[in-house]
């Protein structure tokens, strides 16, 4: 507990409402579960998306959860993809408005590609579907890989009886999404998103602070080299504590960011039940210093310092 305020320290900046298609929970029962887990900040930082705004925010305010506006942007860098997250950014604003929209047309482009592919491989599923039960938010390929799972007629594929197996359970849809969309798989589609460099050079505008999301990630795995390059570029903060990291790597980047003056954060990257290992209010390493530091940077930016 804060000993000043009497308020609780936690905070979770990466989770995930159902505005991403691959989660589960509406901006306001994610605001009512961090109250009632004790948490005094929250962002929502969904999937190239600020539809969260201003529900989320109204949330708080009634459950006395400060709610930081964000965003998780997916970026292309050195042929990999990289999320980067932008806490306190300007969800009214024009440059987010922008981007957002560039980003819904490639995501698009890139989920009906990735579509193709699945029945060009043989598995019953179509475009207009997957549309109609991603509620109009362009699919991730986990969406994808669910949707093509509940179809009724790929249950007697035999290329998808792993993944029915009942000790994947919810897991089903990630598995799929691996062994098949992932780079040098069957349905792997090249990357077409915003270069990360582009989005680094944007962020001032959107007001939010350059976060890299969890640096070693399996398709990120972030190096000292590529920090090196992306502090220069705008880069202010590093996801140190995420539920993609070992304790190893906590270690790792947590010494980097130090090193690097970079602001290390904490995010669970919780989603419900796509990623039933994440559990809402297990991330307890989120300090509120974080949001502090976050925020000094803003200061300082305006302040040309």
């Amino acid at each position: 507990m804060n000993e000043r305020s009497g308020m609780s320290d936690l905070v979770d900046l990466h989770v995930h409402s159902s505005y991403s298609c691959d989660a589960d929970y509406p901006p306001a029962e994610i605001v009512r579960m961090a109250a009632g887990h004790g948490y005094r900040a929250v962002s929502i930082a969904d999937h190239d998306t600020v539809a969260a705004y201003p529900e989320a925010l109204e949330a708080g305010r009634l459950d006395g959860v400060e709610i930081i506006p964000g965003i998780e942007l997916t970026t292309v860098y050195d042929g990999r993809e990289f999320h980067l997250l932008l806490p306190f950014v300007d969800w009214t604003g024009r440059a987010i408005g922008r981007i957002i929209e560039e980003q819904t047309e490639r995501r698009r482009q890139e989920a009906k590609a990735r579509v193709a592919k699945m029945q060009e491989l043989g598995f019953s599923i179509d475009w207009e579907e997957v549309e109609e039960k991603s509620r109009g938010v362009p699919p991730l390929g986990i969406k994808i890989a669910e949707i093509l799972l509940g179809n009724r007629k790929n249950r007697k594929n035999p290329a998808l009886e792993p993944y029915y197996a009942k000790e994947n359970g919810p897991r089903a849809p990630y598995l799929l999404y691996r062994d098949f969309f992932g780079q040098g798989k069957p349905a792997w589609v090249a990357k077409n998103f915003i270069r990360l460099e582009q989005a680094l050079q944007a962020a001032p505008e959107t007001g939010g602070v350059p976060v890299l999301a969890h640096p070693g990630a399996s398709f990120q795995m972030t190096t000292a080299a590529d920090l090196e390059i992306l502090k220069p570029l705008g880069l202010a903060g590093l996801e140190v504590f995420t539920s993609y990291h070992t304790p190893e790597q906590i270690l790792f980047y947590g010494q980097l960011a130090g090193k690097m003056g970079l602001i290390p954060t904490a995010g669970s990257d919780f989603h419900g039940r796509i990623k039933p290992h994440v559990i809402f209010g297990a991330m307890r390493d989120g300090k509120y210093w974080m949001v502090e530091k976050l925020r000094g940077s803003i200061e300082r930016k305006r302040e040309g310092r």
